[in-house]
């Protein structure tokens, strides 16, 4: 389908907003998938914040030129699905487990600020866990010391009262 040059404009406008607000873009080659399968993935992506749209390479290039994904450019060939996100972990933790239950998505390559990865790369960041994990962990190895010193200061008058209750039963 031919756009005209306006179209075309407001596409590429479209797109540099996303990249404007991205942490990281994966991109991945959707040949032999079917329409009920790419559904599935659009909802998937949208559920997670995820941009998801099937665009021409060329209108990419162009968004990205001047920006951290510049060194993407050079992955851009065939027919292509980019998923551009916020969060690093989540868009390539979305789009890698769609790509291990669907032969025909695979993940080609991706990018975070000025890093272009390849798609093993993109899967590694996938195993990472997501950032609210990281953030919970964190905050329980912040919460342990504490926790440990109001128990061990509570363990003190404990004691002295289950002390007075062994004399108080000894003695009657």
């Amino acid at each position: 389908m031919s756009h005209n040059l306006e179209e075309k404009k407001a596409i590429v406008a479209e797109v540099s907003d996303q990249i404007a607000k991205a942490q990281t873009i994966v991109i991945a080659e959707y040949r032999g998938l079917s329409v009920e399968q790419f559904t599935q993935l659009r909802v998937k992506a949208r559920e997670s914040g995820i941009y998801f749209r099937v665009i021409k390479n060329t209108f990419v290039r162009r968004a990205v030129a001047d920006t951290p994904f510049s060194g993407l450019a050079e992955a851009m060939v065939g027919p292509l699905a980019y998923g551009i996100g916020s969060d690093p972990v989540i868009t390539a933790k979305t789009l890698h487990d769609f790509a291990k239950g669907n032969d025909h998505f695979i993940i080609k390559a991706g990018a975070m600020a000025g890093t272009v990865m390849s798609g093993k790369d993109v899967a590694a960041l996938a195993a990472l866990p997501s950032r609210d994990e990281l953030l919970s962990k964190f905050l329980g190895t912040l919460q342990a010391p504490v926790a440990k010193f109001v128990r061990t200061l509570n363990e003190v008058p404990s004691r002295f009262v289950r002390g007075l209750a062994a004399v108080r039963d000894k003695s009657s």
